[in-house]
């Protein structure tokens, strides 16, 4: 069973920054696509961004392009959010997932197999 693990959040000023870190266990990372998923209470999921296992191929929701870059370092198992010039509409509870299939980035949920609990991000205006 793979156990995803988020960290990084907090409270930050608009125009901020912050890095989301996500660790996992178990399993083989190192296979796994990787996504970013953000939600606000009474809203749906949305993506965030994804990146393939080989870490070559990105994918990036309209609102972040630009703002954030999604990494990992499958020596050590984690996939990384890098988040810039954040705005107010950034504050969410984020979430990291990770799809065996591993081959292609998806923007989907339901492709994704494992979620980790969430880390919360608040940009204050």
């Amino acid at each position: 069973q793979v156990q995803l693990e988020e960290s990084g959040g907090g409270l930050v000023q608009a125009g901020g920054s912050l890095r989301l870190s996500c660790a996992a266990s178990g399993g083989t990372f190192s296979t796994y696509a990787m996504g970013w998923f953000r939600q606000v209470p009474g809203k749906e999921r949305d993506f965030v961004a994804a990146i393939n296992r080989g870490g070559t191929i990105r994918n990036y929701a309209d609102s972040v392009k630009g703002r954030f870059t999604i990494s990992r370092d499958n020596a050590k198992h984690t996939v990384y959010l890098q988040m810039n010039s954040l705005k107010p509409e950034d504050t969410a509870l984020y979430f990291c997932a990770a799809d065996r299939s591993g081959t292609s980035p998806t923007n989907r949920d339901i492709m994704y197999d494992y979620w980790g609990q969430g880390t919360q991000v608040t940009v204050s205006s």
